[in-house]
């Protein structure tokens, strides 16, 4: 494979250099990479690798945590998110998150689609709202299910209505970037294959990152896969050739289950 079958002509997002530390602990140590637009990026590896450490400096989740400091440069369309000029709540609204456990607001179906609609001004009126409702719930392949039922609770959805309704609300201010953390792992087998045909319909759509320590997961909806290990990014490529024809001794390892 030559480099250049890799090269993002036109990357969403990049990363150079990043490390990520909470207080004294270093958990990603000098990560690189490219987020294209029209792909979906998996990032795969053991539990405590840092996967989800640098997924979430993506869009500046670890501010949340006590003592995380975050180093080197991370752009969305050669933009430093990390400058001081950054408004974190926009970045937030164009880099859009669904977590592990499907984490529904606890007003109705409607409202949990609307709020993020609602608070960034999206929506003159409520025609407009009911619209960007509706299209979001069509996108996130929910709306024939919950169409006559908005009024009720997204609490009272089955887990695998409840994460697509999180999908929903996420893609609702139409970001930029849905990042996904794990976003199956609560999820039984009819409901995961339901998150991965729906992230098939959305690539193109939005640039998708998605964590994932089911190899078989990344390796059917992604085209990028990044392995970390211990903190560190130790081979990113494309995904037929990180599953069939990895580099590297350590992702030859993982992927054929000698550790993880």
């Amino acid at each position: 494979m030559t480099q250049e079958d890799l090269t993002i002509t036109d990357p969403k997002m990049t990363a150079h250099n990043v490390n990520v530390f909470y207080g004294e602990k270093q958990a990603i140590n000098d990560v690189s990479i490219d987020v294209g637009t029209e792909l979906v990026t998996a990032f795969i590896g053991p539990s405590g690798c840092g996967k989800s450490t640098f997924l979430r400096s993506l869009n500046r989740m670890n501010d949340t945590v006590a003592g995380a400091k975050v180093t080197g440069k991370i752009s969305l369309d050669g933009e430093d998110i990390y400058a001081p000029s950054m408004d974190v709540v926009q970045l937030r609204a164009r880099v859009g998150m669904v977590f592990q456990k499907p984490n529904p607001f606890p007003k109705s179906i409607y409202d949990n689609v609307a709020y993020g609609p609602r608070i960034h001004g999206l929506a003159p009126n409520k025609s407009d709202l009911d619209g960007i409702v509706e299209k979001a719930l069509h996108r996130a392949g929910l709306w024939d299910e919950v169409k006559d039922r908005l009024q009720e609770s997204g609490t009272a959805l089955s887990g695998g209505q409840q994460q697509r309704l999180c999908i929903a609300r996420a893609i609702a201010v139409d970001p930029e970037v849905v990042l996904m953390d794990e976003p199956c792992s609560a999820l039984d087998p009819i409901a995961t294959a339901k998150i991965e045909e729906l992230i098939h319909e959305l690539r193109g759509k939005f640039a998708i990152v998605i964590v994932t320590h089911n190899m078989q997961q990344a390796a059917r909806v992604s085209q990028r896969t990044a392995f970390f290990h211990l903190g560190t990014l130790v081979e990113y490529g494309k995904t037929t050739d990180i599953f069939t024809n990895p580099k590297q001794e350590r992702t030859k390892d993982y992927i054929t289950g000698r550790y993880g």
